[in-house]
C-alpha cells in the first residue's frame, strides 16, 4: 500500500464525513471538522485519479496542476462558499502531502531558513540568519511524521525502521538530511535537514558577510594557487563547508579535481571535477564504501587536487600520506575548536586507522603535510567568522609549531547587538612566502603588517 493510500486511511479514521455546509456558518470546532472532511474527499480523489511521478520538474508541475484542478472541482460542487484564501490553503496542503514533505514544505522553500529540525510531531525549530527559532509548524501525530519520513527516504532507496533506525543521506536537491527514530529518539522521530543553496556563496559574499576580508581572500587565493595543503577547522554549524567551497573555487580551471564526501555538498564550478560519495551498508550490513576507501581509490585517478569534505577517522592517515607523496594542494575540513586542537584531533584520527605508529611519527606526518589551518567559528550572535589563519611551521622537539598569520579581534557590538570585529594580520610573515614567490604569486608588501 502506497503512502497516499495509507494517509487516506489515517484521515478516514480521524474524520467522519459530514454533509457539506458553508464553513463561514460554523463555530471554530465545526469549521475544523468540515475542513478536514473536505480535505479528505479531495485527498481520496487525488489518490484515485493522479499518477504521481518524481522524474523531473515538469512531471511535478503537471501533478501540481492536476491536483489544483481536482481541488477546484470538489470545492465548486461541495463547498463553493470557501474564500479564495481557504481554497488556496487546501490546495497547498494537499500538494505538500502528495508531492512535498508535508507541513515542513514551506520551511524548506523559505530562502531565509538554513536548517530545519523536527523534534517529534509537536516541535519544529529552524535556523534563520544564524539563530534558532521555534516555528508554529506541527504534525498531527507520530504516524503523520512517519509518513513524511517515508516520503523522504523512499525515493533515496533507503530504509528506516527499528532494525535500522538512522539514516544520513542527500536529498535530490542536494540538501543533507539526518533521520533518527525510536527507540533511539526518545521524544519521537527526529529529522534534521541542512538546506542546499541553489546559488552557493562566493568569495564576495563571505567578504560582505564579514566572514573574511578582501586581503584574507587574496592571501587564501595565493595559497591555493601555490598548492599549499589547507585544512578548514571549526565546530558544528560554523560554516566549514561553505568556506571550503569558496577556497576551492580558487583552484585553476586546468586542473583535475576529485571531491570525496559522505553526502555531496560542495558546489565547485570548474569544468574538470569528479565527485565521489560514500555508500552506507545494505540491509545485510554489507557493501559499505567509506571515505577512506574513496581516498585510496582517488590516488589511482590521476588527481591534481583531492578535496575531502570532512575527515573524521582513519582516512586522516591516507589524506596526510597523499599530501606527503606528491598530491599537494589538497583541501579538507575537520571538527576542532582551535588550530592547536585540530592537531590533537588529527593525531587521534590517525590512530583510529589501526596503524600502530609512534606519536612523534604521526606529528612529523602532520607537520610536513599541513601547511595552513583556517579556523572557522560561529560567534554568539550567530554570525560565522574566520577567527584564525595559522601556519604549521614545523616541529621543535616533539611539538608541532604554529604561527598565527591573521587573527579575528572582537571590537564590541553594533546597535543591533551583532558582534563587531576584524580579521587582522599579526605582523608575522608566513614561512612559505618563498613558495608563493616561486609560483609567481606577488602579495602586497604591507599585507602582513600588524594593525
Amino acid at each position: 500500500m502506497g503512502l497516499l493510500e495509507r494517509l487516506a486511511m489515517d484521515k478516514q479514521d480521524e474524520i467522519k464525513p459530514g454533509k457539506p455546509v458553508s464553513i463561514h456558518a460554523q463555530k471554530d470546532d465545526q469549521k475544523e471538522d468540515l475542513y478536514k472532511d473536505l480535505k479528505l474527499k479531495i485527498f481520496n480523489k487525488v489518490v484515485e485519479e493522479v499518477s504521481i511521478s518524481h522524474d523531473n520538474e515538469d512531471d511535478m508541475q503537471a501533478v501540481e496542476d492536476e491536483i489544483r484542478k481536482i481541488v477546484n472541482e470538489v470545492i465548486e460542487s461541495e463547498a463553493k462558499y470557501l474564500t479564495r484564501n481557504e481554497r488556496n490553503t487546501i490546495a497547498r496542503d494537499i500538494i505538500n502531502e502528495t508531492i512535498g514533505f508535508g507541513p515542513i514544505t514551506p520551511l524548506l522553500n523559505d530562502p531565509e531558513i538554513n536548517e530545519v529540525m523536527v523534534n517529534g510531531p509537536n516541535q519544529v525549530y529552524v535556523e534563520r540568519n544564524g539563530k534558532l527559532e521555534l516555528s508554529d509548524i506541527t504534525f498531527r501525530d507520530n504516524a503523520h511524521l512517519f509518513h513524511i519520513i517515508e516520503r523522504i527516504v523512499a525515493p533515496l532507496g533507503r530504509r528506516i525502521d527499528e532494525s535500522s533506525p538512522m539514516v544520513d543521506a542527500r536529498l535530490p536537491n542536494g540538501s543533507r538530511v539526518n533521520i533518527i527514530i525510536p527507540p533511539l529518539a526518545l521524544n519521537g522521530p527526529t529529522i534534521t535537514i541542512r538546506k542546499f543553496s541553489d546559488n552557493p556563496y562566493t568569495v564576495n559574499d563571505l567578504i560582505r558577510f564579514g566572514t573574511m576580508t578582501a586581503e584574507v581572500a587574496q592571501f587564501l587565493k595565493a595559497c591555493v594557487e601555490a598548492r599549499l595543503n589547507i585544512i578548514v577547522s571549526g565546530g558544528t554549524g560554523s560554516g566549514k563547508t561553505t568556506t571550503l567551497n569558496v577556497i576551492s573555487s580558487f583552484i585553476p580551471e586546468d586542473e583535475r579535481i576529485i571531491t570525496i564526501e559522505d553526502a555531496a555538498e560542495l558546489q565547485l564550478k570548474q569544468a574538470h571535477i569528479v565527485r565521489l560519495e560514500t555508500r552506507p551498508p545494505n540491509v545485510e550490513g554489507k557493501g559499505a564504501i567509506s571515505i577512506r576507501d574513496l581516498v585510496r581509490n582517488s590516488l589511482r585517478m590521476r588527481p591534481d587536487r583531492i578535496i575531502v569534505g570532512e575527515v573524521r577517522s582513519g582516512e586522516a592517515l591516507d589524506m596526510l600520506q597523499a599530501m606527503n607523496t606528491g598530491h599537494d594542494g589538497s583541501l579538507t575540513t575537520a571538527h576542532a575548536n582551535s588550530p592547536r586542537d585540530i592537531l590533537s584531533r588529527l593525531e587521534t584520527m590517525v590512530l583510529m586507522s589501526g596503524m600502530d605508529l609512534p606519536v612523534r611519527a604521526i606529528r612529523e606526518q602532520i607537520s610536513s603535510a599541513i601547511d595552513l589551518i583556517v579556523q572557522q567559528t560561529r560567534l554568539k550572535d550567530g554570525s560565522r567568522k574566520i577567527t584564525y589563519i595559522t601556519e604549521v611551521s614545523g616541529m621543535e622537539g616533539d611539538v608541532i609549531t604554529l604561527q598565527d598569520i591573521f587573527v579575528y579581534k572582537e571590537e564590541g557590538f553594533d546597535n543591533n547587538g551583532r558582534i563587531k570585529g576584524r580579521l587582522v594580520p599579526t605582523g608575522l610573515k608566513p614561512g612559505f612566502m618563498d613558495k608563493l614567490l616561486k609560483t609567481g604569486v606577488v602579495l602586497p608588501a604591507d599585507m602582513f603588517s600588524a594593525q
